[in-house]
């Protein structure tokens, strides 16, 4: 054999070595990522013609597979369509899958590394391939009471269990319904899905998890905790004036409340949302510190978890004046309602910060559980006494100060309000965060426009009143 043809037979052969270490890895490692490839044409026609497996809230099913005579053998059904959408999200022959039916595929198809003991079984007595169940977290009394709550109103709750991270409630509004997403009649589902980019309303996105807004007033928790972590103590006294020029600007930053003009503690200062005096301290703190205990709280980072969420933010290289809006929410601060749940069970569990998570189980077509959550620490963005002073603090804010609609007799709960400045002539965004000892809750009411008038719109009022009939609901 002459060289050149033994240089041809060398590159083919290293050709054939890496097709075949290629396929060989892919076979071994990346299986379950192209199964759950939703442009995969050849597993979708599979999974179509198979049971996929329920997610249930309690016994109760919301995605459910039906048999079916039409185009598939199995039809995907929503027995509570938009009021659980933002948890199951859709499955569609030609949009694909969203929240659980996304984050679940695998256990949903039964094609989970944890249910391979139930294929093998499955295969050697002859049963076609079946799904596994997934019993998620939420609390079907507390997902209604906040469904109600948000009945003609855009925005979104979310409530989380913050010993465990285990969510309870998941409501965003306006919803859609998931079913006509995935009939077989998929001419339809082309229109359906035409009708639902093209309305207004937005009723695709999840604002609950997957969109960012201004937090408001909700924000001077993460600054005083920042200040509670940094030397001051909840009677320490900060300068409150009724207005302040900004730093380096001609721009008044302004009070909604009366503050008193002098010095006020800080406790006080969170008792009636005041702007200017969280504006001067977070100045005064730096916006290290201020960006540090918000990325603490999970600011600017994916939850590593099953709930399909983006990253809230806090900016980058602030000016004093920019800071100082900042501080109380403003500027260009956006975060999502379960962000800002995660702030309050920070708090309220003790300055520690629990994953959140909505897979409480998973069980095998043969009702075998094949996992089960474990609660897991995210992290500590606060000392143990830090956390029981802002607790403290909060807990005066709903006794004393602006939260006063989410009082519940018998029960201790903290919280904070807050009413996000949006666009010229636009409604504020309404927020209330709160928690309670009975249970153990933290709630997050987000409202992004109502039918109220704009110069009544506030968290303590449109929002406030939702976070108690959810925490109210769990009792």
């Amino acid at each position: 054999m002459n060289k050149p043809i033994r240089g041809v037979s060398l590159l083919a052969g290293l050709m054939f070595l890496a097709l075949m270490i290629n396929l060989t890895g892919s076979a071994i490692f990346r299986q379950a990522s192209l199964n759950n490839d939703p442009r995969n044409v050849r597993v979708r026609d599979a999974e179509y013609s198979q049971n996929r497996g329920d997610i249930l809230v309690g016994s109760m099913p919301i995605a459910t597979t039906r048999s079916s005579d039409g185009k598939f053998a199995y039809q995907r059904v929503y027995p509570s369509g938009p009021e659980y959408a933002p948890i199951t999200g859709y499955y569609s022959y030609y949009y694909g899958r969203s929240m659980l039916e996304q984050t679940q595929n695998a256990q949903l198809t039964g094609t989970s590394d944890a249910q391979w003991l139930s294929r093998i079984t499955g295969t050697l007595s002859g049963r076609k391939p079946e799904g596994g169940s997934v019993t998620t977290t939420i609390n079907a009394k507390a997902q209604d009471a906040a469904w109600r709550g948000l009945k003609g109103k855009k925005g979104a709750v979310v409530a989380i269990d913050y010993t465990t991270g285990a969510v309870l409630v998941m409501a965003s509004s306006p919803s859609y319904d998931p079913n006509r997403l995935a009939s077989h009649h998929l001419n339809e589902t082309t229109e359906a899905w035409k009708e639902l980019v093209a309305d207004k309303s937005s009723p695709l996105s999840n604002r609950a998890t997957r969109e960012i807004y201004a937090p408001g007033s909700t924000f001077k928790l993460v600054t005083a905790a920042a200040a509670l972590q940094n030397g001051y103590d909840p009677n320490s006294k900060i300068d409150a004036p009724n207005n302040w020029i900004l730093p380096g600007t001609r721009t008044p930053l302004t009070n909604e409340t009366n503050c008193g003009g002098n010095q006020i503690t800080l406790t006080h200062a969170l008792e009636v949302s005041c702007n200017t005096a969280f504006g001067k301290l977070g100045v005064g703190l730096g916006q290290d510190k201020i960006r540090g205990q918000a990325e603490k709280f999970g600011f600017g980072k994916v939850i590593d978890s099953d709930i399909s969420s983006v990253a809230s933010k806090f900016p980058e290289d602030l000016t004093d004046a920019q800071l100082a809006q900042s501080s109380i929410g403003q500027f260009d601060v956006a975060t999502s309602p379960l962000q800002m749940a995660m702030v309050t069970a920070g708090i309220a569990n003790g300055g520690k910060l629990m994953t959140p998570y909505l897979t409480a189980q998973v069980r095998a077509s043969n009702l075998q559980v094949v996992s089960e959550h474990r609660p897991k620490q995210m992290s500590e963005p606060m000392t143990k006494e830090s956390a029981e002073q802002l607790k403290s603090m909060m807990v005066s804010v709903v006794n004393n100060g602006t939260g006063k609609r989410a009082r519940i007799d018998g029960v201790t709960v903290g919280g904070k309000t807050g009413t996000a400045q949006t666009m010229k002539g636009k409604a504020p965004y309404a927020w209330f965060v709160g928690w309670s000892d009975k249970p153990h809750v933290a709630v997050a009411v987000f409202i992004q426009s109502s039918d109220t008038a704009i110069d009544e719109v506030s968290g303590g009022r449109l929002a406030a009143p939702i976070a108690k009939d959810v925490i109210e609901a769990m009792r």
